[in-house]
C-alpha cells in the first residue's frame, strides 16, 4: 500500500532532555500526550526510539493501589504511574495487582 508509513510500535522523537533506556517520555503535550518509553538512551536534542505499544514495567505512585485493569495516566512531572486522570496523560491498563508501597506497575500501553 502506497500510504504506509510505518507499524506505529515505536515512533522516533526528539526530546529537550537526556531519556535514559526504559524511561518513560511523554509524546506531545500535556493530557493528550502519548505514553513512550526509550528503547535506548537518547540524547537531548538526539533522535531516538519510544516504544509506546506492548507491556512494559514503570514506576508508580507508591501509594497506589492497582488492580488488574485498572486505567493508568502518566504523571509527567514525577515521571511515575497513577491512577489519577486529572493533570495526567492516559498511559494503558495494568496487567497486574501492584499494591500499597509497590514502587513499580507493569501496563499494557495505549490501549
Amino acid at each position: 500500500m502506497k500510504n504506509f508509513i510505518q507499524e506505529g510500535n515505536l515512533l522516533d522523537v526528539t526530546p529537550g532532555a537526556d531519556v535514559a533506556s526504559g524511561a518513560g517520555y511523554l509524546v506531545g503535550a500535556g493530557t493528550t500526550g502519548i505514553l513512550g518509553v526509550a528503547v535506548a538512551n537518547i540524547a537531548n536534542g538526539a533522535v531516538g526510539a519510544v516504544r509506546v505499544s506492548g507491556v512494559v514495567e514503570l514506576p508508580k505512585l507508591s501509594t497506589d493501589v492497582v488492580a488488574v485493569g485498572d486505567a493508568l495516566y502518566w504523571d509527567d512531572t514525577n515521571k511515575r504511574l497513577t491512577k489519577t486522570a486529572t493533570n495526567n496523560s492516559f498511559a494503558g491498563h495494568a496487567t497486574v495487582a501492584a499494591g500499597n508501597g509497590v514502587l513499580v506497575v507493569q501496563v499494557l500501553l495505549n490501549i
